[in-house]
């Protein structure tokens, strides 16, 4: 949908199917009714995830042209897509192979480009186009800093790749995409601020041309991953726009959150609430804020239920994509003010044209937050739009 702040959409990385026909299947039976219920009279956007194997099968034969066809058929089209998990994402663990291949391979070069191939022949001519992508690597992986600073380096040398190939794209076919990097908890780049000083201190000094750069470059604002660190931001969003440095796609998402009680008993009541996202399937980071103001971080949710009882927390964020209209949840939480807040910047100073829902865990969901899935969806875009 576009709206005054942007084009809206939701990823499809909520559906399961991990090959193109699969993923098309369930784009045919499920886009009309979305559409038919939030944006009738005008086309609708889709954010488009496709993994490595559905991007590969897209290219052959006639299968995108007769997407294309589908597309203009039911008034739809795709202005963004998510490359960040190359492989499979549902009924599968997933956890930190998430980030594989990282970026220090030839493999995610490849997909990317193939990525941005697929997205120059769907994005409408009057818009920009983005793809969603890693933060460069996973930290628990490299275990010196010797090792992380190898590996920043050669991923770095691959986005400046993919960037000069995005150049390449808009000089054959004036279609501008940019690559959007999404930091995430224990992600090479996991905040804000690590995020600004690799693009200031490593990726621009790397590159030729500052300019290109900063044109296919971008940052994929996840609220939910700024949120559980617990991060300020309208001084992020300043500051980026104050060095220029694009945001090239809002992804719209809550993570779980809650207040740790004093009293042993009613402390051990919320983590028994929270226990129930412990699940096998996607990475739960934890970052618990101490009473002092300073944060642990806890690779999975696993590892922070085990240390539970630690008197000098006062709080937890999880990295749980949680439905985006629901803020309470009985003694736990979501981060449901924060999007309300980056939406809010969003609303009356746009930086961005790309805003994205990103709710992917309904499979995992515990059984009282579950719904339909196009019921969800239908209510998610809807809370956003109302609120825009």
């Amino acid at each position: 949908m576009k709206l005054n702040s942007g084009h809206l959409t939701f990823c499809t990385n909520i559906y399961a199917g991990e090959n193109w026909m699969a993923h098309f299947d369930v784009l045919k039976s499920s886009f009309p009714i979305l559409k038919a219920q939030l944006s009738p009279d005008a086309p609708m956007g889709i954010g488009l995830r496709l993994s490595n194997l559905a991007s590969i099968e897209l290219l052959q034969e006639n299968h995108l042209e007769i997407f294309i066809q589908w597309l203009a058929k039911e008034g739809g089209y795709v202005f963004t897509m998510n490359g960040f998990p190359y492989g499979g994402f549902h009924h599968t663990r997933v956890k930190d192979q998430v980030h594989a291949p990282d970026w220090t391979t030839v493999e995610r070069v490849e997909y990317t480009l193939r990525l941005a191939e697929i997205l120059s022949q769907l994005l409408p001519d009057d818009t920009d186009g983005g793809i969603s992508t890693s933060p460069l690597s996973y930290k628990p992986w490299f275990n010196d800093a010797e090792a992380k600073e190898s590996a920043t380096a050669s991923a770095t040398a691959n986005i400046i790749k993919v960037a000069e190939g995005l150049h390449q794209l808009y000089s054959q076919s004036g279609k501008v995409i940019h690559l959007d990097i999404e930091p995430e908890p224990d992600g090479f780049l996991e905040s804000g601020p690590e995020f600004i000083d690799w693009y200031e201190n490593v990726l621009l000094p790397a590159a030729n041309d500052e300019k290109l750069i900063k044109n296919h470059v971008c940052l994929c604002y996840d609220v939910c991953h700024f949120a559980i660190g617990y991060e300020p931001h309208t001084a992020i969003i300043n500051e980026l726009q104050q060095k220029g440095i694009k945001i090239g796609k809002i992804q719209i998402s809550a993570a779980l959150k809650a207040e740790l009680p004093v009293s042993v008993a009613e402390r051990s009541e919320v983590l028994g609430q929270l226990g129930r996202f412990d699940e096998p399937v996607y990475l739960h980071q934890v970052i618990a804020r101490k009473n002092d103001g300073s944060l642990i971080r806890y690779p999975d949710l696993k590892e922070a239920l085990a240390e539970g009882e630690n008197p000098s927390v006062a709080e937890w964020r999880a990295h749980f994509h949680v439905p985006i209209f629901v803020e309470d949840m009985g003694l736990i939480k979501s981060t449901q003010s924060d999007i309300t807040a980056v939406l809010n910047l969003q609303k009356h100073n746009p930086f961005t044209n790309h805003l994205e829902v990103e709710t992917y865990t309904w499979e995992v969901l515990p059984t009282a937050l579950k719904v339909p899935l196009n019921d969800s969806i239908i209510r998610e875009l809807a809370w956003v739009k109302n609120l825009l």
